[in-house]
């Protein structure tokens, strides 16, 4: 009788120790998913590298455009002075360096939109931008289709600068040449008609 009671006894000690086991085993699993998850979650603060670097690159291209521009503009004054070979000179080097300055403020666009909305999708919403009236045009980020398209937008206008800039320096020797500038332009056209429709299906 002793004996059937004190196996009795051993047999729940062990099941109330097995029990204990178990929850401690499903307590540490919870708790190890919980950490793991959390550092996870915070990893997406590495994102703030890009959005700093992006912004600090965006920044320094507007210093250098606009620097560029006061260069730009200095060296018009002398242009009512300047003769008839010269100011044509003049003219035509001014024109390529205002190509130039709208290329290097259309990226300098593209860096701060790229931030902004690396900001937006993976850290926090910008209460500021939230609030505007215009923000929705450009600086309101829903998801990264929204970023690609703002993007892709800006690009394309920076493509058409650079090609417009290289169309200032080409010289048509053939007919070929001109057909060729002429599909150039073409496709651009297309490009930017493609961009609408785009645009018209959202």
């Amino acid at each position: 009788m002793v004996f059937i009671f004190m196996h009795s006894n051993t047999s729940h000690i062990k099941l109330q120790i097995t029990l204990k086991c178990a929850a401690l085993s499903t307590y540490t699993r919870l708790n190890m998913e919980k950490l793991f998850e959390s550092f996870l979650w915070k990893s997406r603060l590495v994102v703030l590298a890009a959005v700093i670097i992006s912004l600090v690159s965006s920044l320094a291209m507007f210093y250098m455009a606009t620097i560029d521009s006061v260069y730009m503009i200095a060296h018009l004054i002398e242009y009512p002075s300047l003769e008839t070979t010269a100011r044509l000179q003049l003219r035509s080097d001014t024109i390529t360096h205002v190509v130039e300055l709208i290329d290097g403020y259309l990226l300098a666009i593209v860096l701060l939109i790229f931030a902004l909305g690396l900001y937006e999708l993976f850290i926090s919403k910008i209460d500021q931008a939230e609030n505007a009236e215009n923000a929705s045009q450009v600086l309101v980020i829903n998801s990264l289709d929204d970023l690609k398209a703002r993007l892709s937008k800006v690009i394309v206008m920076i493509l058409i600068v650079k090609y417009f800039e290289h169309a200032l320096s080409m010289s048509f020797k053939t007919p070929l040449d001109l057909l060729i500038f002429s599909g150039g332009i073409a496709f651009i056209g297309l490009a930017l008609y493609l961009t609408h429709a785009a645009d018209g299906h959202k």
